[in-house]
């Protein structure tokens, strides 16, 4: 790592983009691993973590100095004015280069001392155990069985070293399933409901337009077996629009044959790939950082489809939880299945169960079908100086579509809106090692449960800033939650439901539409309340 060219730069003005007329006045200071500016008169501190920094651009010089602007992937936007252009320059360079990483390992998590926190470095890490995850859900249920198969990762090095398939298929049957589907990730168990429909996620299969898989296809008859309730069918659910899995079929690929898979039901949701993706959010970032009235934002965010694309994700998941529940399984893919994919399974896991609506539940699910299933955490979000086009908001979309399930129904959660906020933020960060790599092998490798320190743990230890203060659970006579028809999350996806959250793409900007939303009042009314009643009962207790 090459040296820092000015670590300290005085009488730089911080703007941004409500506050040109008056900006904070200050000295800027770069570290290793944060820039750092102090105001100079009340002696504030503004601290950004440099893997936050999305990009720096270098504006014209103004008689007030050299504007340096700074995005950041947490949605902060900053633009510090540096009064001499040599000094801007070397910032600029320092800044660039020590935001951009080019190799994993030396990302923030491996240097990272959380010395002011009451966990320590073996903590977290053990939370979850993806076997113990899935007998949670399979009980007593024989029709799906651990396979040994990928222990090393020789059939699919993006899957997770354990797998659950039907009991009914053998190896020979697993092994030419994972050669016909793309990059071997076959069709295996996601989630079983009590009824034993199941949620199965695979990629697509290798059929361009004449080839077939006779075990392929007898593991999609397998997973329908495993349902003995089911009437013989099986859904498939193909997240793409349809016209994106015929284009794949030139390339060797696309979708099932529906003459050879005879029992399968196909349904095409048009969620968009990663590039419209990335582009929806640019879109509605831009629209989030022009000056506009209050009648103007609406018309300028739904310009972005940002909030189109936030309801395909749950019409995809509200179709395939409610396929489930009246007791059909349901195989879901997209491309190579680790981000559309990932989003349909988590979101319909969360309206099926409601352990996955605790918090320690939604961290499971997290580790489950995001971590241990191989999306590409850190290709995504740009963890480190690579290819562009390989970044896109998959998990920030995902999680905006919980926040709407949320908002929808406050209660059905133990987390509030703050937990989703900071799992967001720490995606990016690479301040914990818990997200670092594409999947479970790369962590492996990377030594993270041993070299850096667990999200899980320090989540853990603020747990109390994270609770909902109107969760309501259902609970059996043992105070565990019930896995019941009452407790399936219905979800209104009406285009008119579908909400800008301001609380993640807005919280740096405190005077954008200032007005509080009423349930962040509420919980802070109920936060005094309690104090209050908490200092009657103690002056009650002191009287007796």
């Amino acid at each position: 790592m090459e040296l820092i060219r000015v670590p300290k730069v005085e009488n730089v003005r911080l703007e941004d983009r409500l506050n040109f007329a008056n900006p904070d006045i200050g000295t800027l200071y770069l570290t290793p691993t944060h820039v750092i500016f102090v105001e100079s008169i009340v002696k504030k501190e503004h601290w950004i973590l440099l893997t936050h920094v999305s990009s720096v651009e270098k504006l014209p010089t103004t008689a007030s100095g050299c504007p340096l602007f700074i995005k950041c992937k947490h949605f902060l936007h900053v633009t510090f004015i540096i009064p001499r252009e040599r000094d801007a320059l070397d910032v600029y360079l320092s800044l660039n280069q020590l935001s951009q990483p080019t190799k994993l390992n030396d990302l923030y998590c491996f240097f990272y001392n959380a010395q002011d926190e009451s966990f320590n470095r073996s903590d977290g890490w053990s939370n979850f155990n993806l076997e113990q995850e899935y007998r949670r859900f399979l009980g007593s249920d024989e029709s799906w069985t651990k396979t040994e198969l990928n222990s090393n990762y020789n059939i699919c090095n993006t899957y997770p070293s354990t797998l659950f398939v039907p009991a009914l298929a053998n190896d020979e049957c697993l092994i030419q399933s994972a050669k016909f589907r793309s990059i071997g990730r076959l069709p295996v168990l996601s989630y079983l409901y009590k009824n034993l429909a199941a949620v199965c996620r695979c990629s697509q299969p290798l059929s361009g337009f004449n080839n077939r898989s006779l075990e392929d296809e007898q593991l999609l008859q397998h997973i329908i077996s495993a349902n003995p309730k089911s009437k013989g069918e099986l859904y498939i659910v193909d997240t793409r629009p349809k016209i994106n899995a015929l284009a794949n079929r030139a390339a060797g690929k696309g979708y099932e044959n529906e003459q050879y898979y005879l029992k399968a039901k196909f349904h095409f949701f048009a969620i968009e790939n990663i590039h419209v993706m990335r582009a929806s959010l640019n879109k509605l970032l831009d629209a989030c950082n022009v000056k506009q009235t209050a009648s103007e934002f609406p018309s300028t965010i739904g310009a972005s489809n940002w909030l189109k694309h936030v309801k395909s994700l749950l019409d995809t998941s509200d179709f395939i939880a409610n396929s489930v529940r009246d007791g059909t399984s349901v195989l879901v893919h997209c491309s190579d299945g680790w981000d559309r994919t990932a989003q349909a399974c988590s979101l319909a896991s969360i309206q099926l169960d409601p352990y996955y609506r605790t918090i320690k539940g939604f961290q499971a699910l997290i580790f489950k079908e995001w971590l241990s299933f191989g999306h590409k955490f850190s290709d995504r979000c740009g963890h480190i100086l690579s290819d562009m086009r390989e970044t896109a908001p998959v998990f920030t979309q995902f999680l905006d579509a919980v926040w709407q399930m949320h908002r929808q129904c406050p209660t059905e959660f133990e987390f509030n809106e703050d937990f989703l906020v900071v799992l967001h933020d720490h995606i990016y960060s690479c301040q914990f090692g818990t997200f670092i790599g594409n999947c479970e092998r790369e962590r492996n490798e990377l030594r993270v449960n041993e070299l850096t320190y667990s999200l899980w743990a320090y989540l853990d230890s603020h747990v109390e800033d994270y609770v909902n203060a109107f969760y309501d659970p259902i609970l059996d006579s043992n105070d565990k939650l019930i896995r019941c028809d009452e407790n399936f999350l219905n979800v209104d996806t009406s285009p008119q439901r579908i909400q800008f959250w301001r609380g993640l793409y807005n919280r740096h900007e405190h005077l954008i539409h200032a007005r509080e939303p009423p349930e962040r009042l509420l919980i802070q009314g109920k936060k005094e309340i309690d104090s209050l009643a908490s200092v009657l009962k103690a002056l009650a207790d002191s009287e007796t």
